[in-house]
Formats: C-alpha cells, structure tokens, sequence
C-alpha cells in the first residue's frame, strides 16, 4: 500500500482539480520546490496511484446520451476472459466488473439512442459463454464517477 503524506495529498488534489496547472505552478502555489513536485508525481504514477493524464471525456457530448448497467450471468465453465475479451471489441462498453452476488459480471453500457442500446446489448449476449443479461437504463447520474473525495480524506 502507498504511504502518501500531506504534500502528496496536496499534490493529488491541485492536479485532480487543476490538471492543466503545469508543475511549475503547482511548485509555487504549494510552497515547494518544482524537483520536489516532479518526484512527487513520477512517483505517484509509478506506483499507480496516478493512472494517466488524459482529459476525460463526456459520451454524451460524444453522441452517446442513453447509459445502461448490465449484469451477465457466464457459464462457469467458460471462464471471465472469453467474455472480458469479448467485451473489449464493443466499443459502447465503458467498464466491466467481475462481481459477488447473483450475477458475475457488472458492465457499463452507453449508447445512440435506447433502440441502439439494443443493439449494444446484442452485442453483448452474443458471446458464448454469457447466459443471460439482466440490464438497467440510467435516469440521472447523481453521483458521477469520481476519487477526489478520498484523496481529500489523506490531506492533513
């Protein structure tokens, strides 16, 4: 487990909410030198606790307006990673989650227009090895994804 201080915590926050801010700036909006700030992130990205620093993007603003969760029942002989795979060639899948409970597979589904979730959902039980396919539509997202407060909970 990463043992993060303060300063890490105030690095973490400044970037998450700043990520254009540049580690100049960010060196003396925090008060330490800007070698400090460049060790403190190669670090953090180093062991993983910073995963990347693409802009994140809106499937909506992309066209996809319409979200879905599906949970897929898998033939236990088949294993995860004939379906993982399968689901990587469908571009409308966001995320999946292998999971407890009743189901083994927790996917999140974007799509055109709810007929083209359809389509999406498919594509989805057309691998073999998935059995069934129970899906949810997305209302209103009122907690969007997110890891700021967590880190807000190391700081001080």
């Amino acid at each position: 487990m990463l043992s993060t201080d303060d300063l890490d915590a105030r690095i973490l926050l400044l970037f998450s909410r700043e990520p254009r801010v540049g580690v100049l700036e960010a060196s003396r909006r925090l008060g330490v030198a800007r070698g400090t700030v460049q060790a403190r992130l190669d670090r953090l990205e180093r062991e993983g606790v910073i995963t990347g620093w693409a802009p994140a993007l809106d499937p909506v603003a992309l066209g996809f307006p319409v979200s879905a969760f599906a949970t897929l029942e898998i033939a236990q002989a088949a294993g995860h990673g004939p379906v993982a795979d399968h689901l990587r060639t469908i571009p409308e899948v966001l995320e999946a989650h292998t999971i407890t409970g009743g189901a083994d597979m927790m996917v999140r589904l974007v799509a055109r227009s709810n007929t083209d979730m359809q389509r999406v959902i498919d594509q989805v039980v057309a691998a073999p090895a998935v059995r069934r396919a129970s899906t949810v539509i997305v209302l209103t997202t009122e907690i969007a994804p997110r890891v700021t407060p967590l880190v807000e909970t190391l700081d001080g």
